[in-house]
């Protein structure tokens, strides 16, 4: 158990937990982690679902923030990423066949780890690509999540070499033709911090740095066509009001206003057409929230506390900070 997750003098792992990998869907092996609050008795399980391009080291900060209140973690690498099985021969190109993969995985997932082993009631946190992931799967997860916060869910895209319209051709056409596992776009795992649209944190940036230098195997580069193909179809399907209807889990969506990888104003017109949804917005911080400077930071998480066991009204950061 102790060499499956990693350990950084600046990030180190969190205690009482458990670590190891779980069959998902079509048999993919997928890394997971399961932290335990020192807290009794525990105020339920939050099951944290990763962005494009994480890994559960990336969380061990915000893991030990939720277990501080009450709450066990679950989570997992998404299939062809972190410490899960990649997809294609090349390790580093980012890839999923079918956007239903990584519902299926996460279905298995609160089936086989977290059912069993965590403490009720479940709640869901997820970021950017896992939002998308949990807006898609929400209708049929119903009974078994009780409230669910999203934090820059990836409905659409900004800040890219070419407009999303294009890329949204660019992909189809390339995944029609069987193209699909061509790379779109440059490797940014490694980015300057300079000019970056993820967080304004230089401390935290340069901690995921230091474990992506130690560890790059973790990482992965640009995406595929059919990755984008897949993930651009599904954000078009759950900002639909059809889809947005069928979920009657209460959703938090933490927006961040200067989000450089997920426009903001398409996250307030998601809220707008979302009746089980209540927005709040981060103003000031960027795509990366639980990566952010403090003063962004402690906004979400206070959220999350508040909406979490249902118990509090959610603080209002309407105004800008400070």
């Amino acid at each position: 158990m102790d060499d499956i997750l990693f350990s950084t003098p600046g990030n180190p792992v969190p205690d009482n937990h458990v670590a190891g990998y779980f069959e998902g869907h079509r048999g993919t092996r997928l890394r997971y982690s399961l932290f335990r609050s020192h807290l009794s008795p525990a105020r339920g399980t939050v099951v944290l679902v990763q962005g494009r391009n994480e890994f559960i080291e990336k969380y061990f900060e915000t893991i030990r923030d939720l277990n501080a209140k009450g709450l066990w973690v679950a989570t997992y690498d998404l299939r062809g990423q972190g410490g899960s099985d990649r997809l294609l021969d090349d390790p580093r190109k980012g890839h999923v066949r079918r956007f239903a993969d990584y519902e299926r995985d996460l279905e298995l997932f609160l089936e086989k780890i977290v059912l069993p082993d965590a403490r009720l009631p479940f709640f869901l946190v997820a970021h950017s690509t896992g939002a998308l992931i949990a807006l898609s799967a929400a209708p049929r997860l119903q009974n078994r999540i009780d409230r669910m916060a999203l934090a820059a869910p990836y409905v659409a895209l900004t800040g890219q070499s070419l407009p999303e319209p294009w890329i949204r051709r660019l992909s189809r056409l390339l995944s029609t033709l069987g193209l699909g596992a061509t790379s779109l776009g440059a490797d940014r795992s490694q980015r300057p911090f300079e000019g970056n649209p993820l967080t304004s944190d230089r401390q935290r940036f340069l901690r995921n740095a230091e474990i992506i230098a130690a560890r790059p195997d973790l990482t992965i580069g640009a995406p595929t066509a059919r990755w984008l193909h897949e993930t651009l179809k599904t954000a078009a399907r759950v900002s639909s009001q059809t889809h947005l209807t069928k979920i009657t889990i209460p959703t938090l969506l933490l927006a961040p206003m200067l989000d450089g990888v997920v426009p903001y104003l398409a996250q307030e017109r998601l809220s707008r057409n979302f009746r089980a949804g209540q927005l709040v917005t981060i103003t000031g911080a960027r795509h990366e929230i639980f990566q952010e400077r403090d003063i962004f930071r402690v906004q979400a998480l206070a959220a999350l506390e508040a909406f979490m066991p249902g118990s509090e009204p959610i603080p209002d950061f309407s105004e800008p900070a400070a």
